[in-house]
């Protein structure tokens, strides 16, 4: 800026002087001089002050992905940024209502697949335990009348604490089961809600789910089933061995007695 002012007031002195002294003198020429040396420092002030706006704009310039809703258009020869600001979403009471109950669909949606695996884990781990029970008293029917007391003791300790093992599986799904039962009828709500809010496509999809859930613990309970009806079997079975091998102890019992104890007096 002091260089402007230089040079502005070096040009008006020259002005002056030209327009009063006609004549080229000493004075004169130094002054044109000394005005075209000013005049060269003001374009080289004044191209250093241009690139150091270009620049600065450079470096202020927003990127493209910093600036999504900008519309630029030309007016005269410059160039300017209007926000184009987007239309907003109808915030209605029906839309916000079926905004809800998309969300709770949601929700229902994952407390029911939570519930519905923990139940088919716990239906899976009571029919194995099932089937390892069946197993154990098999074997003991098998070897029945072959065993010493101190074998027989064993395999029944073996048989207790498998029964034990059963009867905390069959509680653990009982447990389960109830939950899965809560998230079948939240789920049905939910549904029937989101149908009723005009969300179509959320109350179809969860009703998917319910029936895929339900499919999925039917064919797990009867598996479960199944193997409680082999265990029923397997307990009449042993209830009959049993009554067979006292009654064939007995009568071996009898055999061995002497003729003499068996007259009457």
């Amino acid at each position: 800026m002091q260089a402007l002012r230089h040079c502005r007031l070096c040009v008006s002195r020259g002005l002056v002087h030209s327009r009063t002294d006609f004549l080229p003198t000493q004075n004169n020429m130094a002054v044109t001089r000394h005005a075209a040396a000013c005049l060269h420092l003001f374009r080289a002030t004044a191209s250093g002050i241009n690139s150091n706006r270009k620049s600065v704009q450079k470096l202020f310039r927003m990127p493209e992905l910093m600036r999504p809703n900008v519309v630029s258009f030309s007016v005269g020869t410059g160039l300017c940024s209007v926000p184009f600001v987007q239309q907003t979403e109808n915030l209605s009471h029906e839309s916000l209502i079926r905004r809800a109950s998309c969300l709770v669909t949601d929700s229902a949606n994952t407390y029911l697949s939570q519930t519905t695996l923990a139940l088919v884990d716990a239906l899976t781990l009571y029919t194995k335990a099932l089937h390892t029970l069946i197993a154990l008293q098999k074997r003991y029917l098998a070897s029945i009348g072959k065993l010493t007391p101190s074998e027989e003791d064993s395999i029944w300790q073996v048989i207790i604490g498998q029964r034990v093992e059963v009867g905390d599986r069959l509680n653990k799904c009982k447990r389960f089961e109830s939950n899965w039962i809560n998230s079948v009828n939240i789920c049905e709500l939910s549904a029937q809600a989101a149908l009723n809010s005009g969300a179509e496509h959320a109350s179809s999809a969860l009703k998917n789910g319910v029936q895929t859930a339900q499919s999925k613990v039917e064919e797990m309970k009867t598996l479960q089933l199944a193997a409680e009806r082999s265990l029923a079997e397997t307990k009449a079975e042993e209830i009959q061995r049993m009554a067979e091998y006292s009654s064939s102890i007995n009568l071996q019992d009898l055999e061995d007695v002497p003729e003499a104890y068996l007259r009457e007096d």
